[in-house]
């Protein structure tokens, strides 16, 4: 039956148009999360509902992604220059610009289960519309909540003569959906499935090709491209080395990683390339820092130091940045395939990736494929590569090139001669480095993307949220896949009886959300060889005052504490999965900030679950963050952990104003010294020449008004007493 075509529009006004025209005046949009937001036609709808009261709309989403503002006039002078340059012509969402400003007007609902990270504090309309959920059910829940419109951006492309489409960044719910839309049709529910044609999205193969026809309305004009949102990559601290370097050292060469996006997951790629470049290096740092003095045995029972081998396999919610450079440079190397009886002979030994005569005769022997070879036995070795394209099935014979005809039976000594010498292939193909469910990164990544060579970019999967964040459906796949997996996620705050606070607070604001983080934790309890390592800052910052991220308890969390697992600060490695209570507050004790554990200590002690003489070892009580920069400036001097150890869109102008920018307002909101900021600043005589360049850059060369030269004086007092100029 052919397949119904698409209904084609070049004009966006027109798709909202038929939109209404199909569902009629409620409309509840659902739309993916991040970058594959068909951001025109989102506000085309919602420009239309501003207008239109008699039109109820309702946008279900996730990760309402944002260009930086700023909060003051000093920050927008730094900032507008730099979005212009990296975000280009990328169409803000209407939507969300109002609601900071609280001006959607009444018959326009925004719901969303993950906010951008902190992007939505104190915001009634999302705080109340705000979706609790594991990212593996979202496509449950939008079905449950009434969508009726189904969205998407998606890149397009000619493969094999024909035309398809792929859903790029965002398969991962997508996916699950399409076949929820199919059923409620069967039910009587009115659906609409609408694709938005992007040339700056990348073209991603296997699980994100769909054919234009699983779509009703397409929008695709030139017009409507827009460059990608691309975050930039964010400096990485002194802290978040070394949380990179222990986490890396936990990661065992042969098995499987997931790791999120920002500096955390920017540190440990750091990590994995010096320990795979420079060994010896890597390993000096795990010495002099103690490292392998005090956790070297879980280090070497679970993870490794040597240089990675075998490789790793990535099967991340988020195929971030940082896989692309582990690719390049040989880390994520370890092929996984889509077939339960050659992933197990290769986990086994049994076969390697190379092709040869033992490989045809391990199948047989361990009764993957018969010796009377069916054409379903023929295409499973010809899509793993196993035989060559030169080989056909016909009849139960097989025809190798244009002249040689044998029977398909491989029992006949013709037969076999005959596939050996003539059939074979040379390698497996078929293989899959990088499984990941929704990608986002900054523009150098999508370029990167769109410009790789197919083969290679068939080496990626993007795929449903379901395949990649738990087992369920094709669990002995996974299990044999997911080998020694290492699940690497960022938390705010850990209970000292394990639980971990990822998503909100404890009077109910949400932060952001349980996104996949509940399943990778639960799934590494499930898979042999797994961990679950959650990683977090010990503490943070406010002004001058400082607070443990380490406490007693919480009046809310996102992972119960009987999940506990593997929990890195940057003052070491604590290990929980199996441990009784009391060995699991002395562990967390041991990785807090010195200036809280006496505190902390204090409250087990009263809760009587540590024995009243329990002292810290003093090897711990000297977790300070002097001693973290004492530990790494002499690194860094050589040129190690670098600010930016994946590049960065930032200029070396604007890396240094942030610099000053950041410690301008720390200053200028802390009473002590406000009048010190002031007041040296008001010292500052001529202007130095090296400081020109940085008040061009922020428009205050030329000062006009007593506020402006003010400014500028301060800006030139930051940059004197930093040692720029």
């Amino acid at each position: 039956m052919p397949q119904p075509s698409p209904s084609y529009f070049q004009d966006v006004e027109r798709c909202v148009e038929e939109i209404i025209a199909r569902v009629g005046q409620q409309i509840v949009l659902g739309i993916p999360l991040g970058i594959g937001k068909p951001n025109p036609l989102v506000n085309a709808l919602y420009r239309r509902a501003k207008v239109d009261p008699s039109l109820h709309l309702r946008i279900l989403t996730a990760i309402t992604v944002e260009t930086p503002k700023g909060s003051s006039d000093l920050e927008r002078r730094f900032l507008e220059p730099f979005v212009a340059r990296v975000f280009g012509n990328y169409p803000d969402l209407e939507y969300a610009v109002d609601l900071r400003t609280g001006r959607v007007p009444s018959n326009v609902e925004v719901g969303e289960f993950f906010f951008k990270p902190g992007g939505f504090m104190n915001v009634p309309m999302q705080q109340q519309n705000y979706i609790s959920t594991n990212y593996t059910h979202a496509a449950r829940d939008l079905m449950d909540n009434g969508i009726n419109v189904l969205a998407q951006l998606v890149a397009e492309r000619e493969v094999d003569g024909e035309r398809w489409f792929s859903l790029g960044s965002n398969p991962d719910v997508t996916l699950d959906l399409l076949p929820m839309v199919e059923a409620a049709r069967r039910q009587g529910r009115t659906m609409v499935t609408i694709a938005e044609v992007n040339h700056e999205m990348p073209f991603m193969y296997h699980d994100a090709m769909i054919r234009p026809s699983a779509f009703d309305l397409v929008l695709d004009h030139p017009g409507y491209d827009f460059r990608l949102f691309g975050p930039p990559n964010m400096a990485v601290d002194h802290a978040d080395y070394l949380l990179g370097l222990q986490a890396s050292a936990l990661i065992r060469d042969g098995g499987t990683l997931q790791i999120g996006i920002g500096c955390l997951g920017d540190a440990i790629v750091y990590f994995c390339q010096l320990r795979q470049q420079q060994n010896a290096l890597y390993q000096r740092m795990l010495t002099d820092l103690h490292v392998l003095e005090r956790y070297g045995d879980l280090i070497q029972r679970i993870g490794g130091v040597e240089p990675f081998e075998q490789g790793l396999y990535g099967a991340s919610e988020m195929f971030v940045n940082g896989f692309l450079y582990l690719y390049r440079d040989g880390i994520l190397k370890r092929r996984v395939y889509d077939s339960i009886p050659l992933q197990r002979l290769l986990n086994e030994g049994a076969i390697t990736e190379a092709v040869d005569e033992p490989t045809l005769r391990v199948l047989l022997e361990r009764g993957v494929i018969p010796t009377q070879l069916t054409a379903k036995d023929f295409e499973f070795l010809r899509r793993f590569g196993v035989l060559n394209d030169r080989v056909r099935y016909q009849d139960g014979q097989l025809l190798i090139g244009e002249t040689t005809r044998v029977s398909a039976d491989l029992d006949q000594p013709e037969s076999w001669a005959a596939i050996i010498t003539h059939g074979l292939g040379q390698r497996l193909q078929g293989g899959i480095v990088m499984h990941g469910g929704f990608f986002m990164g900054p523009g150098s990544f999508y370029q990167a993307l769109r410009t790789m060579p197919e083969a290679e970019s068939r080496q990626i999967c993007m795929t449903s949220v379901k395949r990649v964040n738990h087992l369920y459906g094709n669990e002995e796949l996974a299990v044999l896949q997911r080998r020694d997996a290492r699940f690497i996620n960022t938390t705010i705050m850990v209970t000292l009886l394990g639980a971990a606070v990822s998503d909100g607070l404890d009077n109910g604001q949400v932060i952001s959300g349980v996104g996949g983080q509940y399943n990778f934790v639960s799934m590494a309890h499930e898979l042999p060889g797994a961990r679950s390592i959650l990683m977090l800052r010990s503490t943070r910052e406010s002004g001058l005052t400082s607070t443990s991220n380490i406490v007693w308890n919480y009046g809310h969390i996102t992972i119960p504490r009987h999940l506990r697992d593997i929990v890195i600060t940057e003052y070491g490695i604590a290990d929980l999965r199996g441990r009784p209570d009391k060995e699991v507050i002395t562990a967390l004790l041991n990785v807090a900030d010195s200036r809280f554990q006496p505190e902390l200590l204090e409250k087990a002690k009263r809760a009587g679950k540590v024995p009243q003489d329990y002292q810290i070892p003093p090897q711990y009580r000297q977790n300070t963050p002097g001693r973290i920069q004492a530990q790494l400036a002499s690194y860094k001097k050589t040129g190690l952990c670098p600010d930016f150890p994946l590049g960065t869109d930032f200029t070396e102008e604007e890396i240094i104003l942030g610099r000053v920018l950041k410690g301008l307002k720390v200053r200028l909101a802390t009473k002590g010294d406000l009048m010190k900021t002031i007041v040296r600043a008001m010292t500052v005589g001529a202007t130095p020449d090296a400081a020109k360049p940085y008040l061009a850059r922020l428009k205050l060369d030329q000062p006009s008004g007593q506020k402006e030269k003010m400014i500028q004086k301060l800006i030139v007092s930051e940059l004197i007493a930093g040692g720029h100029v």
